[in-house]
C-alpha cells in the first residue's frame, strides 16, 4: 500500500522520496548506503519531532488517516473465534457497526465497533462508519447478550457521527442513540471503550458509555466535528482548524475533564506508521483494564460507572 502523507508531513515525504530515489540508483550507479542511512536517521528524527508537537488540527488529520487501523484490523490482531452477529431484529443489519462474540487472550467477550472501510467499495458497504438506527439497536442487542451471559464488552469507536440521512431520522435515529447510550450506562458487566480514531458526537458515545474510556494518543473525541462547529460558529467550514484549536478534543484536555480515563501511546508517526505495534499496545492496555475490573458484582460495576460519568467536568475546590 502506497504511503499517504498528510500536509504537515511534506518535509518527511520529501526525505523519504529521496531515500527511494537513491535506493533505485544504487542498483545501477554504485552504493549510496551511507547517504541513505543518513537520510533515514534525519527522516526519523524529523518524524519524532513533528509528532511530538502536533496541534489539535494536526491530530484531527492523523485521527482520520486512511491507513490508520480500523475495527476489522483490531479484530484480526487481538481476537480469536470471532463470530459476527447480524441485525437488530427490527429492520435490518447495519454494517457501520460490526459486533459479535469472540475470545480475547482466551477470555470470552462481546466486541463491537465502527468500521469505516479501507477502499471505495468497503467504505460504501460500511457507510464510512456512520451508523443508522439499526446499528445502534444491534449494539443494544449485543449488550443484552453480554449481560445475559456475564461477558465483558469491548467497543472500538471510530466515526464522524451517526448517519443524518432522511431514512435514519424516519426510523428513530435519536431514540436509537439514546437507548444504546442508556444500555451502556446500565450494563451489569464491565465495559471498555477505546477511541481508535475519530469519536464524533452521539454516534460515538452511543457505544462509549463504558466503565472505562480509553483513547489512542492521536485520536480525537468531541461533541461535533471541527467542520460542523465552524459552520455553526462562523458559518464557514473552512475555519475548521480554528474550531479544533478551541474545542478541547485531544487526549490531554479530555483526561483533565475526566471524559477519558487513559491514553494509549502510539508508535512514532502515528498508529498508521506501525499498525501491528499499535494494535498490540491496545491489546496490552485492554488486558490490564479488564483485569482491574474483574471480580466486581453487577451492582458494583453499575455504581463505578455511574460515579465515573458523574465526575465528568466536576470542579474541585481549591485548598
Amino acid at each position: 500500500m502506497a504511503t499517504h502523507y498528510l500536509d504537515f508531513e511534506k518535509p518527511i515525504a520529501d526525505l523519504e522520496a529521496k531515500i527511494e530515489e537513491l535506493s533505485l540508483l544504487s542498483s545501477t550507479a554504485g552504493s549510496f548506503d551511507s547517504e541513505i542511512e543518513g537520510l533515514r536517521k534525519k527522516a526519523e528524527q524529523l518524524r519524532k519531532k513533528t509528532y511530538g508537537q502536533l496541534d489539535p488540527w494536526m491530530k484531527t488529520q492523523v485521527a482520520r488517516h486512511p491507513q490508520r487501523p480500523h475495527f476489522v484490523d483490531y479484530v484480526d490482531g487481538l481476537f480469536t473465534d470471532f463470530t459476527e452477529l447480524h441485525g437488530d431484529r427490527q429492520f435490518g443489519d447495519d454494517q457501520a457497526i460490526i459486533g459479535g462474540l469472540a475470545r480475547f487472550r482466551g477470555r470470552p467477550v462481546v466486541i463491537m465497533g465502527h468500521e469505516k472501510g479501507h477502499d471505495t467499495a468497503t467504505r460504501l458497504t460500511h457507510n464510512f462508519g456512520m451508523a443508522r438506527p439499526e446499528g445502534y439497536r444491534k449494539a443494544v442487542r449485543l449488550m443484552d447478550l453480554a449481560e445475559q451471559y456475564a461477558l465483558p464488552v469491548l467497543t472500538f469507536v471510530d466515526t464522524a457521527g451517526a448517519y443524518p440521512g432522511l431514512g435514519a431520522e424516519e426510523r428513530g435515529q435519536a431514540e436509537a442513540i439514546a437507548r444504546s447510550t442508556e444500555r451502556g450506562l446500565t450494563l451489569g458487566t464491565p465495559s471498555i471503550a477505546t477511541i481508535t480514531g475519530e469519536g464524533g458526537s452521539g454516534g460515538a458515545i452511543a457505544i462509549a458509555a463504558a466503565s472505562r474510556v480509553l483513547m489512542l494518543e492521536h485520536s480525537i473525541y468531541s461533541v461535533i466535528s471541527p467542520e460542523g462547529a465552524a459552520g455553526i460558529l462562523w458559518r464557514d467550514g473552512a475555519r475548521a482548524k480554528d474550531a479544533a484549536m478551541a474545542m478541547k478534543i485531544t487526549g490531554p484536555d479530555l483526561i483533565g475533564l475526566k471524559i477519558v480515563d487513559r491514553l494509549i501511546e502510539e508508535p512514532v508517526g502515528g498508529a498508521h506508521a506501525d499498525r501491528e505495534a499499535a494494535i498490540t499496545r491496545v491489546g496490552d492496555v485492554l488486558a490490564e483494564e479488564l483485569e482491574a475490573l474483574s471480580g466486581l458484582t453487577p451492582a458494583q460495576v453499575r455504581q463505578a460507572r455511574a460515579d465515573r460519568f458523574y465526575a465528568i467536568g466536576r470542579l474541585e475546590k481549591g485548598g
